[in-house]
């Protein structure tokens, strides 16, 4: 029997999609069950404050729990890595951060390569660093600090969170795009390192902004710059590195990625409710308060920005000679 050519086409078409049709409709369907966001860091810090309230949105606009698992270790490597193994049904999600693309270029041997087995889903937000230093420190701007860095060569500490953190890739980007001499001082985490800078054991220290605002409205540290590329609306007074030393940014990011290889429709829907929540006055309020700028735009555009970031530390890491511990 001949069928109309009509018929012929209106039959083919639905034969190609065919394969198609059961992704479409796990998407519409997902998720069905709680959802693991995996975070590589311990509870508590600043990746917890930004991944809470986003997984509490999910919950609420999808219906089903998305709850937060620490899995810290190796700087955070040891949950990207229990994501990369994971299956590719949206059912396992990483906490993305900053130190993800620092990792690739700090350590030499890992399991996985980020970009090639984590697929970007969205951005949350960007946070600035604050340079800090000691009341002693005989400087109240940028240009003056380098000044007695320079004067000083090898005699500031420069305390960090710990070898290769996004704290001390920050210090070291600024040493080389100023020309300053400063001895890295490593702790692990960057509460104890404010706490010897608090002390003067060290005298200057790249601090997140989230915990920084206490220190500086208490009037026992100084800051003298934020690090982003921008004035911080929650410290409107501080000028940025950038305005003394050309060039300079240093930010971190958060976001949320997946097991590579993810259905494009279930990486879809969950853009779409991230950039939603991002719109959110309350969720905008509590970023802000955290030093944070939402971060909104599509799965390829934080691709572009983890690939940005990976190449731009990879520089730095290795102008350092930084390695992992």
């Amino acid at each position: 029997m001949k069928l109309p050519r009509r018929r012929f086409l209106h039959l083919a078409a639905g034969v190609a999609a065919l394969p198609f049709a059961p992704c479409v409709a796990r998407a519409q369907a997902y998720p069905t069950r709680p959802v693991r966001l995996i975070s590589g860091f311990p509870p508590g810090g600043p990746n917890e404050f930004i991944a809470r309230p986003m997984a509490q949105w999910l919950s609420e606009r999808l219906g089903q729990p998305f709850v937060i698992e620490n899995r810290p270790g190796a700087g955070g490597n040891v949950g990207t890595e229990a994501v990369v193994r994971a299956a590719a049904d949206g059912y396992t999600l990483l906490f993305v951060a900053a130190a993800n693309a620092i990792n690739a270029s700090v350590y030499e041997k890992l399991n996985f390569n980020f970009i090639r087995d984590i697929a970007p889903i969205g951005g949350i937000s960007r946070e600035s660093y604050v340079v800090l230093v000691h009341p002693l420190i005989p400087a109240k701007t940028i240009a003056e600090f380098i000044a007695y860095a320079k004067a000083n060569p090898g005699k500031v500490n420069m305390a960090s969170g710990g070898n290769g953190t996004p704290s001390h890739v920050a210090g070291e980007l600024f040493k080389m795009l100023a020309g300053v001499d400063m001895a890295h001082v490593p702790y692990r985490g960057v509460a104890p390192a404010l706490t010897d800078l608090l002390g003067g054991q060290v005298q200057v220290c790249f601090a997140p902004m989230s915990i920084a605002t206490g220190h500086i409205r208490s009037g026992k540290l100084r800051a003298l710059a934020v690090t982003a590329a921008t004035r911080s609306a929650v410290l409107p007074d501080l000028p940025t590195v950038g305005d003394d030393v050309p060039g300079y940014e240093a930010s971190a990011f958060y976001g949320v990625g997946a097991p590579r290889l993810t259905a494009i429709e279930i990486v879809d829907k969950l853009n779409k409710e991230i950039n939603a929540a991002l719109t959110d006055s309350n969720i905008k309020e509590r970023l802000g308060s955290l030093g944070g700028m939402v971060l909104p735009g599509s799965p390829a555009d934080f691709g572009k920005l983890i690939a940005f970031e990976t190449e731009k530390w990879g520089k730095v890491v290795t102008f350092a000679g930084i390695k992992a511990e």
